[in-house]
């Protein structure tokens, strides 16, 4: 009696959603991030098909979990918005991000950088940006072709896919179409209570103005 042979079960391929490195080496970096993810999120928040993710593992090519890469900000147009575990593309209709950023820390290495770069190019990305924010240095790349190409004069630079412009004083600053700048939490707060107490300046004026009249036997609510 022949024994059949039962065929081997392919192997089953397990994609990490972490690849346990920090997401920023020091708050300066950490929120320079924030700041990027969460000011372009406010400016897609409106459109539902335009991602935007921090620190999220992008797997390009399905069957291999070695080729991963998680950028520091990512912007996919033409995915859902949603929380992800990771960012498988085949299961994304294989559209990969076509913006990223990255915030470097002291112990970013130059070959390091360099496999980023290549990364980027070798599956799809149009814009490359690179913010030292110890050094206030700021590099870009622009797709043509199958290459990632330097942006020769970044200051000032408008992102074709984004609509944002990159400015450089004492640091990275950020605008938007309508030329609001990118800000921090804290810069928000300081903007809603600074308006906040203007509205409340401006109410008591009113109201001033409106017990002056009555004392006059002026009736504001008629002028």
């Amino acid at each position: 009696m022949t024994a059949s042979v039962q065929p081997s079960a392919e192997p089953v391929i397990v994609y990490p959603d972490s690849d346990g490195q920090p997401m920023a080496d020091n708050t300066k970096q950490f929120r320079c991030i924030t700041t990027i993810q969460g000011g372009l999120d406010a400016l897609f928040k409106d459109n539902a098909d335009i991602l935007v993710a921090g620190d999220l593992l992008w797997y390009p090519v399905e069957g291999d979990s070695r080729i991963r890469l998680a950028p520091d900000v990512m912007v996919v147009f033409g995915r859902p918005k949603g929380d992800r575990g990771f960012y498988q593309q085949w299961r994304e209709d294989n559209i990969p991000p076509q913006v990223v950023f990255e915030v470097l820390s002291p112990g970013n290495r130059l070959g390091e950088m360099v496999k980023k770069l290549r990364f980027y190019e070798r599956y799809g990305v149009e814009e490359y940006y690179m913010y030292d924010p110890d050094n206030v240095d700021l590099t870009g790349w622009l797709r043509s072709g199958d290459e990632l190409n330097d942006i020769e004069s970044i200051v000032g630079w408008v992102s074709p896919r984004l609509g944002i412009r990159l400015e450089l004083s004492s640091e990275l600053e950020i605008y938007r179409p309508d030329g609001q700048k990118f800000l921090t939490y804290v810069e928000l707060e300081r903007q809603r209570e600074q308006e906040r107490q203007q509205k409340e300046l401006a109410q008591s004026k009113v109201e001033r103005l409106a017990q002056r009249l009555r004392s006059m036997g002026v009736n504001p609510d008629e002028v």
